[in-house]
């Protein structure tokens, strides 16, 4: 893995999307209720909205466009209109600095 930069932990609030970009992708960090980070790729695929707009409910980022609701672990819609995944990325923490692989992940729906 390798791993970029992105910004300092403190930058993400709780339940706020912060818009980053790596290698060039557009992603969001999220920091759930429990204080667990999330990267997720930025725009919705179904009306190509960026998703760090949007508002997060445990452990769900909504579209604020159109209400698809999108798997912080897996990157799956849970509901319609959205029905095709967005990558998720792996996160980590070091001396307060968040870093994230830019490779996407793709999981499976479960």
């Amino acid at each position: 893995m390798s791993f970029e930069f992105v910004c300092e932990a403190a930058a993400v609030q709780v339940n706020t999307p912060k818009k980053v970009d790596v290698a060039g992708q557009p992603i969001a960090l999220v920091r759930d209720s429990a204080g667990e980070l999330f990267a997720i790729g930025d725009r919705c695929t179904h009306g190509d909205i960026s998703l760090s707009e949007g508002f997060v409910e445990d452990d769900t980022l909504e579209c604020w466009a159109h209400g698809s609701q999108f798997s912080l672990v897996t990157g799956w819609p849970r509901n319609l209109p959205a029905y095709e995944p967005v990558p998720v990325y792996t996160v980590k923490v070091e001396d307060n600095k968040i870093y994230v692989d830019p490779t996407p992940i793709y999981k499976e729906n479960n």
